[in-house]
């Protein structure tokens, strides 16, 4: 297995946002600014790599009846750590998350990959998988709090970016606004990336 096509495949083809539609409740509420996005994806990039890692190592010597229980046990001490270490260094973004950063532990993205992946194979493209899933999600929340906070402050990651008349659409940096922006960006990536029909396909 092509440790490029692993990272690649948790990139685009599974992205957990746009392909897979996991993880729906941070990628709506935290993403009214880019800055939270970003912050949101790398926290939950550091605790996939490092829970599929740890899965992977020990994926032989947990029983299989209690292996949800112990995966949950590795991926919240992960989580334990970054939320550390935000509170710590960027307390201003830790606040701003809130509640969405112990929730990472039930996310069921990192479930998902300890389950499919992590747990049947081996610690390297455990890795891989957990980086290019982590980075597909990343960019993803980065991409929807970027639009919503154009369209609905006028700012990107707290710049000024539009003119000086421009009206902010507040319904963007509201709730009906992220699911919008949503269904938008859900409806043009599997646009992008359906497969073209055969010739003489009903």
């Amino acid at each position: 297995m092509k440790l490029s096509k692993v990272f690649t495949n948790g990139m685009i083809n599974e992205n957990p946002t746009f392909r897979l539609v996991l993880g729906m409740c941070p990628t709506l509420a935290v993403t009214t600014a880019a800055v939270n996005g970003i912050g949101m994806g790398l926290a939950t990039t550091f605790v996939l790599v490092g829970s599929n890692l740890v899965i992977s190592l020990l994926k032989d010597f947990i029983p299989s009846k209690i292996r949800i229980p112990s995966y949950i046990v590795i991926i919240a001490t992960f989580v334990t750590i970054i939320g550390m270490v935000m509170e710590a260094y960027v307390p201003a973004l830790y606040d701003s998350l809130g509640i969405f950063i112990p929730l990472i532990v039930v996310n069921c993205i990192i479930l998902a990959r300890a389950e499919t992946f992590a747990s049947k194979n081996t610690p390297l493209p455990s890795i891989m998988d957990g980086l290019g899933v982590g980075m597909g999600f990343t960019l993803s929340l980065t991409l929807l709090g970027s639009i919503r906070e154009i369209f609905g402050a006028g700012t990107w990651f707290g710049m000024k970016v539009m003119p000086q008349n421009f009206q902010p659409v507040l319904i963007m940096i509201l709730p009906a606004g992220a699911f919008i922006t949503l269904g938008l960006l859900l409806g043009f990536f599997n646009k992008m990336m359906a497969k073209p029909s055969k010739k003489g396909d009903a």
